[in-house]
Formats: C-alpha cells, sequence, structure tokens
C-alpha cells in the first residue's frame, strides 16, 4: 500500500509540475474573484468619460467669460501704460487699433519702433452689437457720449482729418491725433452674436482719461454703465 502510495505521489508531481499547475491555478481563481470584468471596465470608462463630458459642458461658459474679461484687461490696460509711459520717458506712445482684435504700441510716430502688440482671444473682437445704445445726448446714451455707434473704433471725435484708430500720447498727458488736436473717443469689443458681452472703453484726450464700460439691462432697457 505504501509503495502504490508513493507511487501515485510521485506521479501526480510529475504532472503537474511540482505543484505548480495547482498553484497556479488557485491563484487565477483568486484573480478572477477580485479583480474588473470586461463589462465592470466598460461601464467605468463610460461613466467617466460622461463626467468629463459634463464638465467640459460647465466649464464653456467660464472660459467664456474669462476670455472676455482677459480681452477687456488687456484693452484697458494697453491704453493705461502707454498713457502712463509717454509721461514716464517724455516720449509720444501711438496707440493703434485695428480690427478684428490687435492693439500695436509704437515710439514716437504711426510707424516707429514696434513696442507692444496685444491680440485679443479669438472668440473677443473689436465690433458693435446691433441693439447697443446709439444716441449720444438722448438716453440711453452711448458711453460717454462718444458718437453713434457707427464705429467700432471711433477716436478723434468730432475732428475732421484725423484718424479714428489712432491716438497719439503725449509727455504732458494729453491725448491728440496726428494733427495735435485733442483726441477724444471709444472703442467697443464683446463676443460676435452676444449683445451682454458688450463692453466699452472711453478716453478724454484732454486729461487722457480713461474709462470702462458694461452693457446692463435695467427696467427693460439696455444702459452703459461704467464699470
Amino acid at each position: 500500500m505504501l509503495g502504490e502510495y508513493l507511487k501515485m505521489s510521485i506521479t501526480q508531481k510529475r504532472s503537474n509540475g511540482f505543484g505548480k499547475s495547482i498553484t497556479c491555478q488557485g491563484a487565477e481563481r483568486h484573480r478572477s474573484g477580485d479583480g474588473f470584468s470586461l463589462l465592470e471596465l466598460l461601464i467605468t470608462v463610460a461613466i467617466g468619460f460622461t463626467v468629463i463630458a459634463f464638465a467640459g459642458i460647465a466649464l464653456i461658459p467660464a472660459l467664456r467669460q474669462q476670455h472676455l474679461t482677459a480681452a477687456y484687461n488687456a484693452t484697458l490696460t494697453t491704453l493705461r501704460r502707454a498713457h502712463d509711459q509717454a509721461a514716464a520717458d517724455m516720449r509720444v506712445y501711438v496707440v493703434t487699433f485695428a480690427t478684428p482684435g490687435t492693439i500695436t504700441v509704437t515710439q514716437n510716430t504711426l510707424g516707429g519702433p514696434l513696442l507692444v502688440t496685444s491680440v485679443l482671444p479669438p472668440d473677443v473682437t473689436f465690433h458693435i452689437e446691433p441693439g447697443v445704445p446709439t444716441s449720444p445726448v438722448t438716453a440711453p446714451i452711448t458711453p460717454d457720449g462718444f458718437g453713434s455707434a457707427a464705429n467700432p473704433i471711433d477716436f478723434d471725435q468730432g475732428v475732421a482729418g484725423g484718424s479714428v484708430t489712432d491716438i497719439y500720447f503725449q509727455p504732458d498727458g494729453t491725448a491728440q491725433d496726428i494733427n495735435g488736436n485733442t483726441n477724444n473717443g471709444v472703442v467697443y469689443l464683446g463676443r460676435p452674436g452676444d449683445l451682454y458681452s458688450s463692453r466699452a472703453i472711453t478716453l478724454w484726450g484732454v486729461t487722457g482719461r480713461l474709462r470702462g464700460w458694461r452693457l446692463y439691462l435695467q427696467s427693460g432697457q439696455l444702459k452703459w454703465n461704467q464699470q
């Protein structure tokens, strides 16, 4: 009996690779019980993509608002820096606007050394949305009563022969056109097709003062409010 038992044990060990097959089968059964099936993995991936999609949709308005704010701040900051630097350096700095969304700053003249180029985010441009106030005298009026909202870049107000897109900041803090006239005006920006994204910046040439504006709906009427 003992001889038969030993013979059987040796035969089993040879057939299963000294117990390796038994050990591997047990580990495989253990992994099957604790791991993910293919169906569970696909469900998990699908849920993950769904969450990402909803998060992306929720972030779109925030990204649009961020672009609008960045464009407005870039425009206002470029104008202010040119005004302040002209006084600090005792030089003339020329700010030029170009549609759809570029601002350049040159030194001394329009064709002088290029100092700064600012480009707005692609979804924000210098333009005017239909529906904004268009009267400079009757409420609700255009920002600071400049122009009739006919041109998105509308400087050199009330002066013939100048350029509506160029501002010459002087060392004394004033803003002039190319002919030395006082340069008042306004620039509009926003997202095309979005009336309530409309923003504006006005310039008073005598002092070089800049003011920012935002379009609001108040008592059923669209009005420009200073920011």
